[in-house]
């Protein structure tokens, strides 16, 4: 697919003339929950087969308006990303490792037939917003504004094929803290009944159809008192896989991190790679192989595995106490977060809010 890019066209700017006030956004940003309200502005750039990337704008946030035919809607061919803009100390505006959110969307369309979209060009689709949106960034502790680019296939045809039309977009969301009362370990539900990808699928792209698989699994989970769903994988439905929309880790108790290694049918969380290198950072040896659920469930009740944790963009780490599921009950509701856990996740949010040296060069001023 012809990747020829407008990178270094400017982007045409319509301001919005139905832009909240500074009250109205003042109210929203007191507590804006996650994904509940969105900014003024949005971003759109146009892809064509002839083309190439073109018709960068940034314009009023709005409905999008789609041809019923349009491939997206009858084929699913969709990817989309997720990253955080933190307001520092001084009112400056910055994001983490959006070369890597850029790199990881290049995979997802290579994979889902999609044009890929240039790094520099993602990456300036981010400031474009930002130059215009940047007052929606709040400042309260843990909040953020979440990033969602995403790219959908918008050719009118209803050939089972690649569309030779698409559109990437850009939505801004301010994100309030997601543990609100603070962090508190959570249940893990385990699906026997489901699996969230395959070999040679899609769990490696970040596209729409893996996270409509796992809603089913994740409604059961909510039903037996659970956080989130943990996935097998399909083949032999005994090694751990991963949330419905988390990265998981375990700590030993010797202090080895130990998380499933990337079989294809793992989504390469952003976060995840942050977190095996801060853990490595502090001589923490880090294990990425496979990972039986027995291990797991042995290793609670042995104390061998002394901590759980899931981790991803929108709570960065969660701690995991209790594992469920049909004749499985390992870990204690009432034990605190782990030492490690915690510890790490301080690190990852202090380098991101600014608050401790960025040492390895992961943050990004977008205005």
């Amino acid at each position: 697919m012809s990747n020829t890019a407008s990178s270094s066209a400017p982007f045409l700017t319509i301001q919005s003339s139905t832009a909240r006030t500074v009250a109205e956004r003042d109210a929203i940003l007191a507590d804006p929950g996650f994904g509940k309200y969105f900014t003024d502005h949005m971003v759109s750039i146009d892809w064509t087969r002839e083309q190439g990337w073109h018709d960068a704008q940034v314009r009023p946030y709005g409905p999008l308006q789609l041809d019923p035919a349009a491939s997206v809607l009858h084929y699913a061919q969709e990817i989309f990303e997720g990253l955080k803009v933190y307001r520092h100390a001084d009112g400056s505006v910055w994001t983490f490792r959006p070369q890597a959110n850029a790199e990881r969307m290049q995979r997802s369309a290579h994979r889902l037939a999609l044009p890929e979209l240039p790094t520099d060009l993602f990456i300036e689709s981010l400031k474009q917003l930002l130059a215009v949106d940047a007052p929606w960034v709040p400042s309260a502790p843990e909040t953020s504004l979440y990033l969602r680019p995403f790219m959908i296939a918008n050719e009118s045809f209803l050939g089972v094929r690649a569309a030779q039309r698409a559109a990437y977009y850009v939505i801004a969301s301010p994100a309030g803290s997601y543990f609100s009362g603070g962090v508190k370990p959570v249940s893990i539900w385990l699906s026997t009944d489901y699996a969230r990808a395959a070999k040679g699928g899609t769990g490696a792209a970040k596209c729409g159809g893996n996270y409509a698989a796992s809603l089913l699994p994740q409604q059961e989970a909510y039903e037996n008192g659970c956080a989130q769903v943990l996935f097998l994988d399909p083949l032999e439905g005994k090694y751990l896989e991963e949330l419905g929309g988390m990265n998981v880790f375990l700590v030993m108790k010797d202090g080895t991190l130990v998380t499933p290694e990337l079989s294809g049918s793992i989504l390469e969380g952003v976060t995840r790679a942050s977190i095996i290198q801060l853990a490595r950072d502090r001589g923490h040896q880090v294990q990425e192989r496979k990972v039986s659920i027995q291990e797991w469930l042995d290793g609670f009740a042995s104390g061998d595995v002394a901590e759980a944790f899931a981790c991803g963009t929108a709570a960065v780490v969660t701690p995991i106490s209790v594992l469920k599921g049909r004749g499985v009950s390992a870990g204690d509701e009432n034990a605190p977060a782990g030492k490690l856990t915690m510890a790490l996740r301080e690190e990852l949010t202090n380098i991101q809010y600014g608050r401790s040296p960025d040492r390895h060069g992961w943050m990004m001023r977008l205005a």
